[in-house]
């Protein structure tokens, strides 16, 4: 459920209230994987501005920098399923975002796109930013120009619901357990048990005896035996 402060809804109701985009990226660094953050609004300067953000939990405050980084993210449409959305972020090849996309590893990077409302006179910020968008980058295409042209970078995101449709890679091994729990025995023979011979009452073939009966002849010898019975 959203929440905003009184003075944000007074302001929305008198349709007196300026509203600003924020964008927060997680990318890694491509050498040593440390995690570089950085965040983007569609205004000028660097900005700290508080963010309600759903993955902490809390209200935290974050450095947002300006001057024409962002430049357009798509329409988001607010579902209430777990239907996968997918939005387009476009960013400036000219400024900061393009050192982040160049220099750091942003695939798959997690994504957030929050809301804010200021006060249009002071640019005071009436109530935390609201999450619109939380998901990963799928793609990057950076789209270097002519002489003259005009380039971009262009983010396409898919929502954190995708996680519903990931497959789970765990297997039913021994290994796979012990990486849980390293004592855990339960898949300890499960690699060889489907080449287990059952020898039912007779030697095995291996020790020079009879051959192993399989368990259609069992049933089959056991149909026999209980017809014969009864006729």
């Amino acid at each position: 459920m959203r929440t905003l402060s009184a003075p944000a809804i007074a302001a929305l109701l008198k349709r007196n209230v300026t509203i600003r985009d924020f964008l927060w990226i997680e990318a890694r660094n491509g050498t040593t994987g440390d995690p570089v953050d950085v965040g983007y609004w569609s205004d000028l300067g660097t900005v700290s501005a508080q963010i309600d953000d759903p993955r902490v939990g809390s209200i935290v405050t974050r450095d947002f920098q300006g001057a024409g980084g962002l430049i357009n993210i798509s329409p988001i449409t607010l579902v209430s399923n777990l239907s996968v959305q997918t939005i387009t972020i476009s960013l400036s090849q000219i400024a900061d975002p393009n050192d982040l996309v160049r220099g750091y590893d942003v695939k798959q990077a997690r994504v957030g796109v929050f809301r804010g409302l200021f006060a249009p006179a002071t640019l005071v910020q009436l109530s935390p930013c609201y999450s619109r968008f939380l998901g990963f980058v799928d793609q990057v295409e950076i789209e270097t120009p002519a002489e003259s042209g005009e380039g971009k970078i262009e983010l396409t995101c898919v929502s954190h619901s995708q996680e519903m449709s990931r497959r789970n890679t765990a297997t039913r091994s021994d290994a796979d357990m012990k990486k849980r729990t390293s004592g855990d025995t339960f898949c300890l023979h499960s690699a060889a048990v489907g080449t287990w011979e059952m020898n039912w009452g007779k030697a095995s073939s291996a020790s020079g005896g009879v051959p192993p009966v399989s368990q259609a002849s069992l049933l089959s010898i056991a149909l026999n035996t209980y017809t014969g019975q009864n006729r």
